[in-house]
């Protein structure tokens, strides 16, 4: 099978469609596949959704849930929940978009997201004008709402609005065309049915062509550092002591997922405190973002930020460097020298990598913390400091202390405030925004222009696990700006090497002979009739009960992928939550 013009074929697609709706969404009855994703086991009490498992919803239940968040939050902070909440789905349903569709027209693609807002009873979507070019950088997005189950339930909680009340639906459309074409998608309703308009009317675009964003793109910003980059805020945002504070748009933290607002949320409850802060999270995280984050929204905003990293610097050297040197305290030593408790005075010191130091640091950085003063290598005379500790790990210190590598009371000491940053795979949610903010720095700094992004490379950044994490993103984008032709649109091949690179999805064809990707099940090797064959009449030689092979099989697919249970789960022939669930069957049995 020849696939070098399929390959092509989908990244220079683009979607035209006029007010007559040619070459419309596909309708309802083209969603087979989306509906073969959903499994009901009533037995089990478990609704699966693709990998994910889900549950029925009745309109009423929703309304009421709809005005109870109203009238304990408040219409705006009610609304910027059910925005995000609508963003993340629509970013998850993107990757789901690209996994299934990912090697036919861009149309069918696109067409994911409007057939699960209809499969799972929201509203059915009527394109109006559809303008979508990759390569060029266009898109443009217009369509009409029919019967809004949200705007309904927001009539039954609250009546009816004096403005749109679609705010679910609108983030799941910015979320899903953000994430499916690698830059952030704002939508509006410009009429709702929720306001009396006879049906919802809503336009999607970039966000650098939406004028006054701010009060949109805020509800995706439940901190005043979060996504100010992309808001590009006239004013500067304020510390803890509410005074303004400057920065530049590099020191805005970026996403949307829960997970890191959670951690954003997080940082903003101790700004105001001098409590220690311990950030957990692997290599790559950002940890040091969050850090100056921290010190910049603090009351120590206006005194200095020093950071450390405790790997870096040779035991030997490690004391001198936290607590200072005083002339003659040993060879070399012709001055005295500040340390970086000393020099962090009345601001923060930043300590990365915590559990890398040796004993006798530990229990001096203890007596530094406890009595907040400190001696120079080679003096007598104790100097008090003033200075607010944030401590960085990749590694486990409770273990640490268990296994005696780390000291229990000096984990006490730093473990005052722990905030956890989740690694990238548990927030793909935040790679178009992510994607985009790199994309504008790195093309500023190299002074070069692209595009955007193929949706191979789309699909390639949103399957990949990052193992480095968000500086591995980072570098990734960086490498895209300078590998891609100007002007043109970064390609998989930009970013990854070959070896690097995830694995692209199998494709097959279909009775009709069109080219498609397999699933798990298509994945997996045909079977040898007479192996099958052999294996049953030993199991029933035997008297091998089916569930004793199956558990057997299980555990050995899991042992051969090494824990991995995707991995697992395609040696089976089956889905990830599929292979859980009866991993999850077994414990209870």
């Amino acid at each position: 099978m020849n696939t070098q013009g399929m390959d092509t074929r989908f990244e220079r697609a683009s979607i035209r469609i006029d007010a007559e709706g040619q070459g419309a969404v596909p309708k309802l009855s083209d969603l087979r596949d989306i509906a073969a994703r959903l499994r009901f086991a009533p037995q089990d009490g478990r609704i699966w959704l693709d990998d994910e498992r889900a549950v029925l919803l009745r309109a009423s239940v929703f309304a009421a849930l709809r005005r109870e968040l109203l009238e304990s939050l408040g219409v705006d902070k009610a609304r910027a929940l059910l925005t995000r909440i609508g963003y993340s789905a629509g970013a998850r349903d993107a990757s789901l978009a690209i996994s299934l569709r990912g090697s036919r027209e861009l149309i069918d693609v696109f067409a994911v997201g409007p057939q699960m807002h209809a499969l799972e009873g929201f509203v059915a979507v009527e394109p109006i004008r559809i303008d979508i070019d990759v390569e060029k950088g266009v898109h443009y997005v217009e369509q009409i709402w029919h019967d809004s189950m949200e705007a309904s339930a927001h009539i039954e909680a609250a009546g009816l609005a004096t403005e749109s009340v679609c705010w679910m639906q609108i983030g799941y459309a910015s979320g899903f065309n953000s994430a499916l074409f690698g830059r952030p998608i704002l939508f509006r309703e410009m009429s709702c049915r929720g306001a009396g308009d006879p049906h919802c009317h809503i336009i999607g675009k970039p966000v650098d062509e939406w004028c006054d964003v701010e009060a949109d793109l805020r509800f995706l910003s439940p901190e005043d550092f979060v996504n100010a980059a992309l808001v590009r805020r006239r004013t500067p945002f304020q510390d803890a002591a509410g005074a303004p504070v400057s920065a530049s748009d590099t020191d805005f933290m970026v996403g949307a997922s829960s997970g890191f607002l959670s951690a954003c949320n997080k940082l903003q409850q101790v700004a105001g405190t001098n409590a220690a802060v311990l950030l957990l999270g692997e290599t790559g995280v950002g940890k040091e973002r969050f850090a100056k984050m921290l010190h910049r929204v603090s009351r120590r905003a206006a005194e200095p930020f020093v950071a450390l990293n405790c790997a870096a610097i040779p035991e030997n050297l490690l004391e001198a460097e936290l607590f200072g040197v005083e002339r003659g305290a040993y060879t070399g030593a012709g001055e005295a020298r500040k340390g970086r408790f000393e020099r962090a005075d009345r601001g923060t010191l930043f300590l990365d990598e915590i559990g890398t130091l040796n004993e006798a640091a530990q229990a001096k950085l203890l007596r530094a913390l406890q009595e907040r003063e400190i001696e120079r290598v080679g003096g007598s005379a104790s100097r008090s400091v003033d200075v607010r500790v944030v401590a960085a790990t990749n590694v486990d210190l409770a273990a640490a202390v268990k296994a005696g590598q780390f000291r229990a009371d000096l984990y006490y000491r730093l473990n005052v405030f722990p905030i956890r940053i989740p690694p990238l795979r548990e927030r793909r949610d935040d790679i178009a925004l992510l994607v985009n903010h790199f994309l504008t720095k790195f093309m500023a700094a190299h002074g070069k222009r692209v595009s955007g992004f193929t949706h191979r490379a789309i699909a390639a950044l949103l399957g990949y696990d990052y193992p480095g994490n968000v500086r591995e993103l980072e570098n990734l984008i960086e490498r895209g700006i300078i590998m891609a032709p100007e002007s043109k649109a970064i390609d998989r091949h930009h970013l990854f090497q070959p070896e690097e690179a995830p694995p692209e999805p199998i494709l097959g064809m279909d009775p009709r002979g069109s080219v498609r990707p397999l699933n798990p099940a298509e994945q997996t090797v045909e079977p040898d009739e007479t192996a099958v064959q052999d294996i049953v009449e030993r199991a029933l030689d035997l008297a091998m009960p089916l569930r004793a092979l199956e558990r057997g099989a299980i555990r050995e697919a899991v042992k051969r992928a090494g824990g991995n249970l995707s991995h697992a789960a395609r040696l089976l022939g089956m889905s990830r939550a599929q292979l859980a669930y009866r991993l999850e069957k077994d414990k209870e049995e």
